[in-house]
């Protein structure tokens, strides 16, 4: 259970914060099962590492060197329970901020599978009030 929580902890300290991309290798598997909600609707991509690379990127794109706070991360044998918050800016230099949360489970020691949710109307009504 440690072990699992530590490797999420981790995962998002270097990789998901933008910090040290190229570590997703180290944690993630070849596929990652990525489960995921927009609009109530329920859909799963799948996610090689050089895709989460690339995916942390256009958020560094849209906010710059964004800050990520864990705010809790609970473990259960190998699923692990995080829930964040992220503060960038947008070019404007608007202040947007994202709570999120999710479960990974971990197997052989690296990232496997993911249940995430996000508030994503939250960051929309942030994008759309004026500066």
């Amino acid at each position: 259970m440690e072990e699992s929580k530590k490797i999420v902890e981790t995962f998002f300290k270097e990789v998901r914060s933008g910090k040290n991309l190229q570590l997703a290798h180290d944690f993630m598997h070849e596929n990652v099962i990525a489960h995921q909600v927009q609009s109530e609707n329920e859909y799963v991509i799948t996610r090689s590492p050089n895709d989460y690379i690339e995916h942390v990127k256009e958020m560094q794109d849209l906010y710059g060197q964004f800050e990520l706070e864990i705010q809790e991360i609970l473990a259960d044998g190998r699923k692990v329970y995080i829930r964040w918050k992220q503060t960038g800016r947008t070019p404007g230099n608007k202040i947007i901020i994202q709570i999120a949360s999710a479960v990974y489970l971990v197997e052989r020691g690296k990232i496997a599978e993911y249940w995430i949710q996000i508030d994503r109307k939250g960051i929309e009504n942030q994008s759309e009030q004026p500066d």
